[in-house]
């Protein structure tokens, strides 16, 4: 079943690069009592993803700030590493975005939001979404019916509907 708005987002464990290398992030600890946003994408330093998806959430930090937004998730099926990597590349962390891996897609699994597209190498990975999250329950969501688009799940989109 794929999550929708209104559900309640399920228990999810992620990976981060922290100081001392992998460390364990809790989605429910980073969203209890705070308005979040949540994006998905189908792998970190792939070309929508870098171009267009990843910088849309870097340019519109300032207004989801000033909409009550507490913090912009990024997760992906990917290691900690080269989500770490791909957040020093990017700028993503020096403009505070948050970086997270789902290394075995347990929680994009669980979220109804896996695909493949064995041409390019994609297995198990992540649909492309955003989605504002309320203590914990998802308020807005958008998903992009093709991966390789960057329309409705973008920073910009996502803040018009805010």
């Amino acid at each position: 079943m794929t999550i929708a708005q209104g559900d309640t987002l399920p228990d999810a464990t992620f990976l981060k690069f922290g100081e001392a290398g992998p460390e364990e992030v809790s989605l429910a600890d980073l969203t209890k009592g705070r308005k979040v946003v949540l994006f998905g994408l189908p792998g970190a330093f792939s070309r929508t993803c870098s171009a267009s998806h990843l910088p849309s959430f870097i340019r519109t930090k300032d207004a989801l700030g000033a909409k009550g937004v507490d913090d912009i998730i990024c997760v992906a099926v990917n290691d900690p590493f080269v989500m770490d990597a791909w957040g020093d590349a990017t700028g993503a962390h020096a403009a505070g975005l948050h970086l997270l891996a789902d290394p075995a897609g347990d929680f994009t699994r669980a979220i109804g939001m896996e695909f493949n597209a064995p041409p390019v190498g994609f297995h198990g990975r992540c649909k492309r979404f955003a989605m504002v999250v309320e203590d914990g329950k998802v308020t807005l969501l958008h998903a992009e019916e093709n991966p390789g688009a960057c329309e409705v799940s973008g920073g910009e989109a996502l803040l018009d509907a805010m």
